[in-house]
């Protein structure tokens, strides 16, 4: 752990906040996921390209690695979009959220492998209290309905998300976290930018105040300010912390959409947010 203070850890949880509100804002436009995902892009790539320009940060990944980093990052990244736009979009805010959340487990196997460090017995034992949550969360599984089907995307969703994270963590220490996003925001909006010509588009308009919600303030300042966080907390460290996205989801869901959690998701949220806490005060004290 390196420079963490309660400011990192303020800017960490503010973008988890703000990449929280994702889960409310997909549910609001119905829209087929790829055509979200190029509006999401293209309105973060406008905002973070004004903003590295006037904050006259380089735009050049100087190493061939580096950008074979960012590149395979950006593919995991769009595929973790795309997967969790479905998993909420044939469930709901609380299944698709604690479903892709299964993502700080399924990081704290991969991280030692990835890096070939020491398995850290802390971050293995919170991860297994967030696994509990999820699980007690979702006490019941049909595999004819929408949940198992959310559950489905939502993990493999986790799965991209986590190693991608991993991927980023090296070129997070050599660049700056607002152009790693604008390439991989950029790489989106081109990648699903043929679907405006196959999907139809017409009623776009019709939410397109969602659309700006979602691509400035969750996409482009939370998720910059999240992957910064890299710097400061190892990649375990921040996806445990993060895991409290779930509970702000589900409180913006009752809010929003009238989506009232159980008794099941109060008690399951009460121990993710009991992680939160925990591995909060142990990254202070180290």
């Amino acid at each position: 752990m390196k420079n963490t203070s309660i400011k990192n850890i303020l800017e960490l949880n503010a973008s988890i906040v703000l990449i929280s509100s994702a889960g409310v804002l997909v549910r609001c436009i119905e829209l087929d996921p790829v055509l979200i995902a190029f509006w999401r892009g293209i309105l973060a790539v406008i905002i973070l390209g004004v903003f590295v320009y006037f904050k006259k940060h380089s735009f050049k990944i100087k190493d061939k690695k580096d950008r074979r980093r960012l590149l395979l990052s950006s593919v995991l990244f769009g595929g973790h979009w795309i997967t969790y736009f479905y998993a909420l979009q044939v469930s709901s805010v609380a299944v698709g959220m604690l479903s892709m959340f299964t993502f700080p487990a399924i990081t704290t196997l991969l991280e030692p492998i990835y890096f070939k460090t020491k398995f850290n017995k802390r971050h293995l034992i919170l991860a297994l209290v967030v696994l509990l949550g999820l699980y007690i969360m979702l006490p019941e599984i049909n595999f004819s309905n929408g949940t198992t089907k959310g559950i489905i995307y939502g993990v493999f969703s986790a799965l991209l998300y986590a190693i991608r994270n991993l991927t980023m963590k090296s070129n997070t220490e050599k660049y700056e976290s607002s152009v790693l996003m604008f390439y991989q925001f950029l790489f989106i909006a081109l990648v699903f930018s043929p679907f405006l010509m196959t999907n139809n588009t017409s009623n776009t308009f019709s939410f397109f105040p969602y659309i700006l919600l979602l691509g400035i303030f969750t996409t482009a300042i939370g998720h910059t300010l999240f992957v910064n966080c890299f710097k400061n907390f190892n990649i375990s460290t921040a996806s445990i912390i993060a895991s409290s996205q779930p509970v702000f989801g589900i409180l913006l869901g009752v809010l929003f959409l009238n989506e009232m959690p159980n008794l099941f998701t109060i008690i399951g949220g009460a121990l993710i947010l009991s992680t939160v806490f925990i591995e909060s005060i142990s990254s202070k004290k180290e």
